[in-house]
């Protein structure tokens, strides 16, 4: 009885022990937490609560920062203070961050990878930006037209448009943009300065976009594709260039005559139809024009140089618009109908010549004997009747022409060449018009009328020797008289 009284007595005792330990234990850490922790989590409130109080602001601007070692550093925006500088180029920066992330530009360093493809930066700004080219994020909006922008340089830049700002301006005219790059690119039109160079051949550009687009030409790509034909084009602009021709758009108007352009070169270039200005003059032959490129192509008239060959045939044109027009040969390709017929042509300028059958359209006159033709050129050769110039001659027996498609033809005569063959017989023809002329002696087509007595004719030199009854005129002077 006694052992298990004693045997109780000591479960109490270390039941108490036991218990009283572990109230010592908790008493224990309660107070290391309060003196060691409890008061510096009150500390740091009390520092947040005044920091978010004290505020030092910019005398200038009106700026806040938290901290006096930022405003320091916004102070260098005002001042222009410069003290960290770049010992590779010498670029000098207000603040050191700057300057460490200007260093990477020698260095090559790039920290800052994106985990969706291999591009590299070295800002992480400018890894954000890039990140959103995968998402489509389009964070900043303008409320004015609704236009979204993944980073909000462009979002300021876009503002722009609508306020019209333009604030850089430049010190040696009195031109003004919205963007510094624009400022910067204009500043090269005055010094000539072309930074950028083509490794592949050697070409100056004054901006780095030109040089992109160059660089396509000997690569061939052609990255901007049109949803509405399939054409594809090496730079954006000219993709939109193409799309007004479906759109019919013609955004750039004329204040003097109202006529409408597609493109704002093309304005500019047709103004100077109303100043008269022709600031492009021809060192050989002095012969002056309105735009640099027509100048341009007038120098290959006297170098003989064509830059721009048919990949099919091999034809070789001093422009490329003649190119593009020839290159309609193979392909079969005519864009432009007439509306009075169902012709239709390669070329809008041979549908304009066409219309004028219908029309009966004359706009071009001989300021000599008053006739009047449908199209400039024929106006030329008709002046030459008159002046009696020749200016195309044969390099083998020296003979002179005054056009340049009779010099071709007679080229014939001493070839030999006749690629032009009847359907209906076994001839062939140096030229295109003879052939004409021998169809109509099995078709016993006659298209050419007197005026005077409805006789009709298989030939036009015939219808002139016929006239001569009537007029008693020189069939060479018929041309003139009658427009035959």
């Amino acid at each position: 009885m006694y052992y298990m009284h004693t045997c109780i007595h000591k479960h109490i005792i270390g039941i108490n022990i036991c218990v009283n330990t572990h109230l010592y234990i908790y008493i224990y850490i309660y107070v290391l937490y309060s003196i060691l922790i409890l008061p510096n989590s009150l500390f740091m409130k009390t520092m947040e609560g005044s920091a978010k109080a004290v505020k030092f602001p910019c005398e200038v601007c009106g700026s806040e920062f938290s901290l006096k070692s930022s405003l320091k550093k916004h102070m260098q925006v005002h001042t222009g203070e410069k003290p960290y500088s770049c010992e590779v180029c010498g670029s000098s920066f207000s603040q050191k961050y700057t300057l460490k992330i200007h260093m990477r530009r020698h260095t090559g360093e790039r920290p800052y990878s994106c985990e969706m493809c291999t591009a590299t930066f070295s800002q992480a700004s400018i890894l954000n930006n890039h990140i959103r080219t995968h998402t489509g994020e389009k964070p900043y909006s303008c409320e004015v037209c609704g236009s979204a922008f993944s980073e909000n340089s462009s979002f300021k830049i876009h503002m722009r448009i609508h306020t019209r700002e333009k604030p850089y301006s430049c010190n040696m005219c009195e031109s003004s943009f919205s963007t510094n790059s624009q400022l910067q690119n204009h500043t090269r039109t005055h010094t000539g300065e072309k930074p950028y160079s083509c490794k592949i051949c050697g070409s100056l550009f004054s901006q780095n976009s030109t040089l992109k687009n160059h660089l396509r030409l000997h690569t061939g790509e052609k990255p901007y594709s049109c949803k509405i034909c399939g054409f594809s084009f090496a730079d954006n602009s000219n993709l939109k260039k193409h799309i007004r021709t479906h759109s019919g758009e013609k955004p750039h108007c004329c204040e003097i005559c109202k006529s409408q352009f597609t493109q704002k070169s093309s304005l500019k270039s047709h103004m100077k139809i109303h100043t008269g200005e022709k600031a492009h003059p021809c060192n050989v032959c002095g012969s002056a024009f309105s735009r640099k490129t027509d100048l341009a192509n007038h120098i290959r008239i006297h170098t003989g140089e064509k830059p721009y060959s048919c990949q099919i045939c091999e034809k070789k044109f001093s422009m490329k618009s003649h190119l593009r027009n020839h290159v309609k040969i193979h392909t079969g390709e005519k864009p432009y109908s007439c509306k009075f017929c169902e012709a239709s042509f390669a070329e809008r300028s041979t549908l304009k010549s066409h219309t004028r059958r219908h029309t009966g359209e004359r706009p071009y006159s001989c300021q000599i004997c008053d006739s009047s033709f449908s199209e400039k050129n024929t106006l030329k050769n008709h002046i030459r009747i008159h002046t009696g110039e020749k200016p195309y001659s044969c390099e083998i027996c020296h003979a002179s022409f005054s056009q340049n498609t009779t010099l071709r033809n007679h080229m014939k005569t001493h070839t030999g060449e006749k690629p032009y063959s009847c359907e209906f017989c076994e001839s062939s023809f140096s030229d295109k018009s003879t052939l004409k002329n021998h169809i109509r002696v099995h078709t016993g087509e006659k298209p050419y009328f007197c005026n005077f007595c409805q006789t009709s004719f298989a030939h036009n030199f015939s219808l002139k020797k016929h006239m001569r009854r009537h007029t008693k005129i020189e069939p060479s002077m018929l041309q003139q008289v009658l427009g035959i």
